[in-house]
């Protein structure tokens, strides 16, 4: 293993439009006083990845102008409409040549999980043939950890909304879970009810 194959960069999904919500960008949802996207990537940092990549889509000069994303690598995806899977993509293909050996991939709009899970899953890595997630009373959910030997093939597999899970259930033995129920919950922000319920 070289020196760069131990690297995990975080790579925050942040270009959803936010449908079920009528149409508010989910990135740009304010959580505590300021936009979703600023905590999500802060929980990369917090939990050890000194690289994080956010790809927007949705609003994306909007999020640029509200954000505060100090040291984050903006990748815009223009194919954001077509689903998770072109974010994960765009997300992987900006992380070729910058010697990560791994993605530690989350979602913006689960405010829930936080950096002691999404820390616990770092510290599953071991090469780039690494894959792990977490989970949450055995089932596997969000964060994921996606070694580089891995992306040209999770790449080619991930279409509309699927984002990685083709891969992973093809790979399912090679999976290192890493249960976090005790310290997250994995709850998404979909509907204007989940707002209600889960953003202050």
């Amino acid at each position: 293993m070289t020196e760069n194959d131990g690297l995990v960069a975080g790579l925050l999904l942040a270009a959803g439009g936010g449908r079920r919500l009528g149409g508010r960008p989910k990135a740009l949802l304010e959580h505590r006083g300021r936009p979703l996207v600023e905590y999500a990537a802060g929980v990369l940092r917090d939990a050890g990845c000194t690289r994080v990549h956010v790809v927007l889509g949705a609003a994306a000069d909007a999020v640029r102008e509200r954000a505060d994303l100090p040291g984050c690598v903006l990748v815009d995806n223009p194919e954001w409409e077509e689903g998770m899977g072109s974010s994960l993509r765009a997300g992987l293909e900006s992380l070729r040549g910058t010697g990560a050996g791994a993605a530690l991939v989350s979602l913006v709009d689960q405010p829930g999980i936080g950096p002691e899970a999404t820390a616990r899953l770092l510290a599953a890595h071991r090469s780039p043939a690494t894959l792990a997630a977490a989970s949450y009373e055995g089932k596997r959910g969000h964060p994921v950890l996606l070694g580089a030997d891995h992306w040209a093939g999770i790449a080619a597999t991930a279409t509309g909304d699927q984002g990685a899970r083709a891969y992973l259930k093809a790979h399912a033995d090679a999976i290192t879970l890493v249960e976090c129920a005790d310290v997250a919950q994995p709850y998404d922000i979909d509907t204007a009810a989940d707002l209600a319920r889960y953003l202050q």
